[in-house]
């Protein structure tokens, strides 16, 4: 460890804790409760998805709890970065901010820039991507056990809001939990398992395993919410019905479909929400990056867009605000007349369910990724996982 960290690590512990309404003297649930108002529904920390202006749809479809994206800690601190990537509103609470990094220095000095503008600050320990392999963070911390102890330490002695952390899973259900259990003595409030390996992205994402996140959940005493396997609104009770979790956060899932938190959320049109979304861009955030506001649209439409390869082609190049409104636009009328012309009536409620456990939904609706099976040789093949098996998505 750095001589830097270690010099830290000393000064944390003689340090005298002067305020009196510190994380420390507030217990987990007060925390859960009280600050984050008992929240079931979280949107998740996403790289260049979760911005402002997605994080205030997805509230106005009754997400309780969002967090930021990952930020890198070390790049936060300066300020060309700061400037690039942070986005507030005061409307937008309660907020959860996540950062990834190995340096209990960068983390506490990112920390500190806006500890003042968010209800918690988040560890990043799930990330299972190359880029995090290579800066040796996000899930490629799993084995260093006394490094995030420090970490979190750190970050709880010097920061006045509660430090929380998202973890996958390992292979067994006891490394899990003993992990799990080492988190949550180093300080963190709140823990989001996300019930998948490591090596599980990709085309190899596979099942997510609600048993792993259940475990953890009985056997620590701080708020745990259930990670994966999230396709539909109705797979909200079923994760916290099976897994007794505090609540469940939602990612992949709310970027299809950002009404996945609402009750209602078959009967979504993917143009409207479309619309609603460019709308809160135009009137409250019109600095939101063309490539977020371009990932998004690309998303909801993913289901539909095959079959207008023009107006695919046309949301490719969009660059400006008003080019996305064109895109929409236009897609607005190519839906409207396929399902005009289908001759489909469509009240929100007539779907049935394939032999695989998906709702058969008609191509204008938002509705889920379906991920297909994982073939070792082939890497892919057409089978969809089914959904029969618990916890799968």
């Amino acid at each position: 460890m750095k001589r830097e960290n270690t010099e830290l690590t000393e000064t944390i512990e003689k340090k005298a804790k002067v305020e009196t309404d510190t994380q420390e003297e507030m217990g987990a649930y007060d925390y859960f409760n009280k600050v984050l108002k008992s929240p079931k529904y979280i949107l998740a920390p996403m790289v260049d998805q979760s911005e402002l202006a997605w994080r205030m749809l997805s509230r106005k479809y009754g997400a309780h709890v969002c967090f930021t994206p990952m930020f890198h800690s070390k790049l936060f601190t300066t300020k060309q970065y700061f400037e690039d990537m942070w986005e507030y509103d005061e409307k937008d609470r309660p907020l959860i901010a996540q950062f990834c990094g190995n340096d209990p220095k960068y983390l506490v000095e990112a920390s500190k820039l806006i500890e003042d503008k968010v209800d918690g600050i988040d560890l990043n320990l799930g990330c299972p991507q190359h880029i995090a392999k290579r800066g040796k963070y996000g899930s490629f911390l799993m084995e260093e056990w006394d490094l995030i102890t420090q970490i979190i330490t750190a970050l709880c002695a010097n920061i006045k809001v509660p430090i929380s952390a998202k973890i996958r899973v390992f292979e067994t259900e006891e490394k899990t939990v003993e992990y799990a259990k080492t988190l949550e003595k180093a300080g963190v409030k709140m823990l989001t398992v996300h019930g998948r390996l490591r090596e599980q992205k990709g085309h190899k994402t596979g099942l997510c395993d609600w048993t792993k996140i259940r475990a953890v959940k009985r056997a620590l005493k701080i708020p745990v919410v259930a990670n994966g396997g999230i396709m539909y609104n109705e797979d909200i009770d079923k994760c916290l019905e099976f897994t007794e979790c505090d609540a469940v956060m939602v990612a992949e899932g709310s970027l299809y479909n950002p009404a996945i938190f609402c009750e209602k959320d078959e009967h979504v049109n993917q143009w409207e929400i479309a619309q609603e979304y460019l709308q809160i861009v135009k009137e409250n955030y019109p600095g939101t990056k063309s490539g977020y506001i371009k990932s998004h649209l690309f998303k909801i439409f993913k289901p539909s867009l095959g079959q207008f390869v023009d107006t695919r082609e046309q949301l490719g190049k969009a660059k400006s605000l008003e080019d996305f409104e064109n895109v929409v636009s236009q897609m607005k009328s190519n839906l409207t007349g396929l399902k005009d012309s289908s001759g489909v009536e469509q009240n929100g409620t007539n779907y049935h369910i394939d032999e695989y456990g998906y709702r058969t939904l008609p191509v204008w609706k938002c509705q889920p990724e379906i991920r297909k099976c994982f073939d070792s040789k082939n890497s892919t093949n057409g089978l969809p996982l089914g959904r029969k098996h618990f916890g799968s998505d």
